[in-house]
């Protein structure tokens, strides 16, 4: 694990439960539900940096997915299995997945690639597109603008790191994903950049 990957999970692990009681700030309902509306039924999704499970596994869980989630920081996954038992929670990192290839029906990352180096998103991606079954649909946030760097976050020191916008939608193509919408969202008092795609296979 680089340094930079280290700060993000002692971070996480560090502030878990302060995160928590704050992730209500940040509305995707709009998001989740258009994603869900591409999917099968009963379909298989893979929450990739799933921290402690809600909203994002909930919803999911009680739409009628099999959710798996995966995350590196222990204390998210703890209160992850806490807040959603049905789901199947992995500690790993989200950078080396190593899952089956056309495995999952849909993927979802939120608040998650923002904190793993940029020259890592391409080959990042690229692992969703082999995850991933043809057609699947892929739901992620990204950063509204360039930059890199650490800086204080809930008392302790957190890393982020994205391309802007433009050439992070460029990265999901040349994956193999097709552009079903991107868009920002600003809620939570933060501006993040998001897009729903769906898999070239």
């Amino acid at each position: 694990m680089t340094e930079k990957e280290e700060i993000v999970r002692k971070g996480y692990d560090k502030i878990a439960k302060e995160y928590l009681a704050d992730r209500h700030i940040f509305d995707n309902k709009r998001e989740l539900e258009e994603f869900v509306s591409l999917l099968p039924r009963n379909a298989k999704v893979l929450d990739v940096g799933c921290g402690a499970a809600v909203p994002f596994i909930k919803f999911l869980v009680e739409y009628g997915c099999s959710v798996t989630g995966v995350d590196f920081s222990e204390s998210m996954l703890k209160l992850a299995k806490r807040n959603v038992p049905e789901a199947n929670l992995i500690k790993q990192d989200v950078t080396r997945l190593g899952l089956r290839t056309n495995s999952f029906d849909g993927l979802t990352s939120s608040y998650c690639i923002i904190h793993i180096s940029r020259e890592k998103h391409s080959s990042l991606f690229q692992s969703f597109h082999g995850i991933l079954k043809p057609k699947g649909v892929m739901l992620i946030s990204i950063g509204s603008s360039e930059w890199e760097g650490t800086d204080e976050y809930y008392g302790t020191e957190m890393f982020w790191s994205h391309y802007s916008p433009e050439k992070s939608l460029q990265i999901t193509h040349n994956a193999g994903f097709q552009t079903i919408w991107d868009r920002f969202n600003e809620s939570g008092g933060e501006k993040n950049y998001w897009i729903l795609a769906r898999n070239k296979k």
